[in-house]
C-alpha cells in the first residue's frame, strides 16, 4: 500500500510560504500517548547535579557539555525562569522542564514508533529527499507562566547540510494558540537565504557564524495556531519564533528534524552523534 503524502495544493502552499499546517495528522490518542511517555521520562529523571538551562537568547553562553553531548541521548533542559535567585526550583521539576532532547526518536520506543510513521516518509518523498534521515527530536513543554521565548531563527542554522536539506516536523500535542505561545513565521521568508550558522568553536563551546546581518522583516509575521493533532511542516530556511508563555495553559509539542543523507553534514555542526549510533531512516 502506497501511503499518501502531500496533495499538489499542499505542496504548492508549502513551496510558496515555507510552512504547511496539516490538521488532524495525529489522533487524540497518539498525542496523549506521547504526553504520558514524556511525563514518565521526566518523573524518572533525577536532576541532582545536572542542571542545564535552555535559552535561545544566550545560546552560546549556556551551551554546556550536557547540551553538546545530547545529540545521541535523551536529556532534560530547564526553563530559564524555573529557578529562584538562589538556584532552587520555584516549583516541581514536572513544571520546570523546558524540553527533552535530542534522540527520543531513536532511543525511546514510543517516540521511535511515532517518528517513523509511514506518512512522514511519504511527505519526505514528495519533498524530493533521496535518503531522509531523522536526526534530531525534541519534546517541548512550553510550561504555564514560565514557558520561555524562542527567538526568530532558521532550523538550518543548527542542522546545516550542503546543500541545505533540513525540514522540521512540528506536532501540536496540545492546542497552540497566541495565548499560550504558538509559533509565528514569516511567510515566504525561506527565500531570504541563511542568516547564520551555529557551530562548535575551535576552543570549545559554540559560536554563531554570521552570513547575513540584515534584520528580519518582522512586520510580516503570521501566527501558526494549531489544534491538538496538527502537523506543521517547516522549511529549513523559514524564519520562525514563539513568544513566552505567560498563560496558565501549557503548549506541549513534539518536533522531529529530518536531513537528507545524500547531502554533506559538516563536522563543525553542533549536533554530533557517536559512530556507534549513526542516523537511521524511516
Amino acid at each position: 500500500m502506497i501511503m499518501p503524502g502531500l496533495t499538489e495544493r499542499q505542496l504548492a502552499s508549502y513551496l510558496r510560504d515555507g510552512f504547511l499546517v496539516i490538521e488532524n495528522f495525529a489522533s487524540h490518542e497518539e498525542c496523549e500517548r506521547l504526553k504520558r511517555r514524556a511525563e514518565e521520562l521526566v518523573r524518572d529523571f533525577d536532576p541532582q547535579g545536572v542542571i542545564s538551562i535552555f535559552s535561545t537568547r544566550e545560546q552560546t553562553r549556556v551551551s554546556d557539555d550536557y547540551f553538546l553531548d545530547s545529540g545521541d541521548k535523551i536529556r532534560f533542559f530547564f526553563e530559564e525562569d524555573a529557578f529562584t535567585p538562589d538556584g532552587d526550583l520555584k516549583q516541581n521539576k514536572e513544571r520546570s522542564i523546558n524540553k527533552i532532547g535530542h534522540a527520543l526518536h531513536d532511543l525511546d520506543p514510543v517516540f521511535d514508533s511515532f517518528s517513523r510513521e509511514p506518512r512522514l516518509a511519504a511527505i519526505c518523498a514528495d519533498l524530493n529527499y533521496k535518503q531522509p534521515l531523522p536526526l534530531q527530536s525534541m519534546y517541548i513543554f512550553k510550561q504555564p507562566h514560565i514557558g520561555g521565548e524562542v527567538v526568530c531563527h532558521q532550523d538550518a542554522t543548527f542542522l546545516y547540510t550542503e546543500p541545505m536539506s533540513v525540514t522540521g516536523f512540528w506536532f501540536a500535542l496540545e492546542d497552540a494558540t497566541q495565548e499560550n505561545g504558538c509559533m509565528w513565521a514569516i511567510p515566504g521568508g525561506h527565500k531570504l537565504g541563511l542568516k547564520k550558522r551555529f557551530v562548535r568553536a575551535p576552543v570549545g563551546g559554540t559560536k554563531f557564524e554570521t552570513l547575513d546581518d540584515s534584520p528580519w522583516p518582522d512586520f510580516m509575521l503570521a501566527p501558526l495556531e494549531a489544534r491538538q493533532g496538527a502537523l506543521i511542516i517547516l522549511h529549513g530556511l523559514l524564519p520562525h519564533l514563539s513568544y513566552a508563555n505567560r498563560s496558565p495553559k501549557s503548549r506541549h509539542a513534539y518536533t522531529l528534524h529530518v536531513i537528507d543523507g545524500a547531502c554533506e553534514y559538516p563536522a563543525g555542526n553542533w549536533l554530533r552523534r557517536s559512530p556507534d549510533m549513526p542516523p537511521r531512516g524511516f
